[in-house]
This record gives C-alpha cells, sequence and structure tokens, in this order.
C-alpha cells in the first residue's frame, strides 16, 4: 500500500482536506483505483464495506471537476435514499475541508420534484440520487446529461439488478460516448458483470480482498441452535452481552416482519427495515436505532445497503449467506472508526459446513461457543 496520497497522484489541497477528518493513507481499493480513475479509465471495482470505496471515486472526481464552469459535470447512481444522502454528506465535507468550491445535490425520489428543479437551476457539478428520478428529470429537460463527463454507479449489484437496470441503461444513453464510467459494490456477481461490461469501454476489473488481518477489531464466533430456537438464542445472547446497538441480518427480505415480531415478542427493543417498506417507516426505524430507542435493527443484505450507522456493537447473522464476501460485507459494518465489534452466527448444525468455509475462504477463526448458566464458554471437540 502506498505511503501517501500524493504517491498517488492527489494534490496537495485535497491532501489537507483530508488530513482534517483524519485521513492520512490510502487504502487498497483507493491505492489501485484512483491512478486510473485520474487516467479517465472505466472501472470496476470491488471491495468490502468500510474500505473507503466513496473516497476511491470522490477524490479522482474533486480533481477533474472544473469549477470554473457552472454545468453539471458527474452523476452518482445510488440504490437508496440513505446511500444518497451519506454521498451528499461527504461531497460537502470534503469540498469544505479542501476548500474547493465545488457543489452537489440530491436527486431522490419521492422527494417534492419542485424543490429538486430550483436546486438543478443553480447548476451543481455534481448530482447524486436515484436513476428513476434523474431519468425523469433529464426527460423532462431539468438536468442537461450531454455535460456529464463522469458516471459513478455505486451498489452496482444492486442498480443492475432487474428492478433497476432498465432506468440505469436509460440514464447512461442520454449521455456522451466518451463519457467515464465508475462502478463500485462490495460484492459484484458474475451477472452484473456482464452486465457492466455491456455499459463501459474496457473497464479495468479492481478486486481487493479483505483478510483477517486488516480487521483484527472483529472477533468471529457461532452459537449452535435449532432453528425454531434461533430468535430466544438471539434474546439471551442480547441480554447476557449487554448489546446497546446491533444488526440482526436475516436470508430474506420477506421474513423481515416475522423476524421482528418474534424478538419484540420475546421483550427485545427490535425494528426492521426491508425494501418494500414505507419511507416514512423505514426513516423513523433507522432514527429510533440511531438514537437507541431500539436495540436491534433487523434486516436483509438487500435492505441493508447504503446503511452507515456508527457504533454498532454487534452483528448477529440468523441465517447464512452462502457467499463468504457477503458475510464480510455483513459483519463489516461492526468494529468501525477504530473500535472493536463482535459478530456472532446462530446456526444449525447444517449451517456449521458454511462456517468452515467463511474460515478457509476468508482466513478467519469463527470460535464455537455455547451458552450455560449466563455465561459464554468455548465449545469442546467433545461436547455434544
Amino acid at each position: 500500500m502506498s505511503n501517501s496520497f500524493e504517491a498517488i497522484g492527489i494534490t496537495t489541497s485535497m491532501i489537507e482536506g483530508l488530513g482534517k477528518a483524519g485521513i492520512n493513507v490510502p487504502t487498497g481499493i483507493q491505492e489501485k483505483v484512483i491512478p486510473l480513475a485520474l487516467l479517465g479509465k472505466d472501472i470496476i471495482g470491488q471491495s468490502a464495506t468500510g474500505t473507503g470505496k466513496t473516497l476511491a471515486y470522490l477524490l479522482p472526481l474533486f480533481q477533474k471537476i472544473d469549477t470554473t464552469k457552472r454545468e453539471m459535470q458527474a452523476m452518482i447512481l445510488a440504490p437508496t435514499h440513505e446511500l444518497a444522502i451519506q454521498i451528499q454528506r461527504q461531497i460537502e465535507v470534503l469540498a469544505k475541508n479542501s476548500e474547493l468550491p465545488i457543489t452537489s445535490t440530491p436527486i431522490i425520489g419521492n422527494v417534492n420534484i419542485a424543490r429538486q428543479i430550483d436546486k438543478l437551476k443553480e447548476k451543481p457539478h455534481i448530482i447524486v440520487g436515484s436513476s428513476g428520478r434523474i431519468l425523469e428529470l433529464i426527460q423532462k429537460k431539468k438536468i442537461t446529461s450531454q455535460t456529464i463527463k463522469t458516471i459513478i454507479i455505486d451498489e452496482a449489484d444492486r442498480l443492475l439488478d432487474d428492478r433497476n437496470v432498465d432506468s440505469v441503461k436509460a440514464v447512461l444513453k442520454t449521455t456522451l460516448r466518451d463519457r467515464q464510467v465508475l462502478l463500485f459494490s462490495a460484492t459484484i456477481t458474475p451477472q452484473t458483470l456482464v452486465l457492466a461490461t455491456g455499459i463501459m469501454r474496457d473497464p479495468e476489473v479492481i478486486t481487493v480482498a479483505e483478510e483477517s488481518s486488516d480487521r483484527p477489531d472483529i472477533t468471529h464466533m457461532y452459537f449452535v441452535a435449532e432453528q425454531r430456537d434461533k430468535a430466544e438464542v438471539v434474546r439471551k445472547m442480547v441480554r447476557l452481552v449487554n448489546a446497546e446497538r446491533a444488526l440482526v441480518f436475516i436470508n430474506k427480505s420477506e421474513d423481515i416482519e416475522e423476524t421482528t415480531a418474534k424478538l419484540v415478542y420475546h421483550g427485545l427493543k427490535a425494528a426492521g427495515i426491508h425494501g418494500s417498506s414505507i419511507k416514512g417507516d423505514r426513516k423513523r426505524s433507522l432514527e429510533e436505532f440511531r438514537k437507541g430507542k431500539v436495540n436491534l435493527l433487523v434486516a436483509s443484505d438487500v435492505a441493508a445497503r447504503g446503511l452507515d450507522i456508527v457504533g454498532v456493537d454487534y452483528v448477529f447473522n440468523l441465517d447464512l449467506p452462502e457467499d463468504p464476501q457477503i458475510y464480510l460485507h455483513r459483519v463489516g459494518r461492526t468494529g468501525r472508526a477504530g473500535k472493536s465489534g463482535i459478530a456472532i452466527s446462530i446456526v444449525t448444525k447444517k449451517e456449521v459446513a458454511l462456517i468452515h468455509k467463511y474460515e478457509k475462504f476468508l482466513k478467519i477463526n469463527i470460535a464455537p461457543k455455547y451458552m450455560e448458566h449466563g455465561k459464554i464458554f468455548d465449545s469442546g471437540k467433545t461436547r455434544k
């Protein structure tokens, strides 16, 4: 890894701005992406959550923005309201800390479109938002896409799924052919890769695998239980470890409400979010979780996209994903910003094989444990 941002082409003002935020050394994904992005290459970037993908595309983008022109020069497509706002905030902080007059505005669905049109009249350099609403405003001739030189697709595996791919392609078709496309995700499936290469020009594929040594601040463990007893095990565990803020992952979005109801029935302060949640309900659940009014937030991998919540001390897996990278993506939501975190999986005997698959693939240790008399013990080989 490079010792400095200067070595990979970042300007002095940007480096000083990063320093104000306590960021002094580039991450693996930043080190590989930034030099190529500055050269104008199309890029497909994959790395785990929390590894700095947003700055990997924002830093070169900032250096390419011509601040002497009042025109839209870049668009960042994001699959959720939360992720778009999170990116917008990072743009604002970076511009302020670097003392650069770069402007941006969020363009998302289910928000007053008249206000967004007013913001667009100010000609922001960057627009961040959903492909559906951006396409709508292009069609209304409120966004002039011919001036767009860079398009960033964040959480690409979701934006290129069956639900979103048509609107993403439609947006790209309105831009000039020589625009640069940067595409990022924590997980990129073969199907996503095929779709991505179809909308890009000879893209460079960059994959940064996160080794266990990169995240020594996360402790992994698992407990064996019957499927029907998993919610009860979580209830005991939450009280035993005094989890103040924990994410609970399940595989299927349609099971979120039922799982949340079970946890609430067992006396836990839990809330659920899923893709079909009414926006007000989703926002309220997230706010209650951030403020500590609920301790557990139940979500699927899709529903949790774009969430960046500070202070998550535990991640519980009630179901296990087949893909080890998705496991890594989940547990990477704890142990952030210099704090330690614990990932606990509640598994059936059949699912233990998946635990061993994670250990081998990710080169991590996931310790077997058991509870007894209100305490946690290491699981001995002779214990049944």
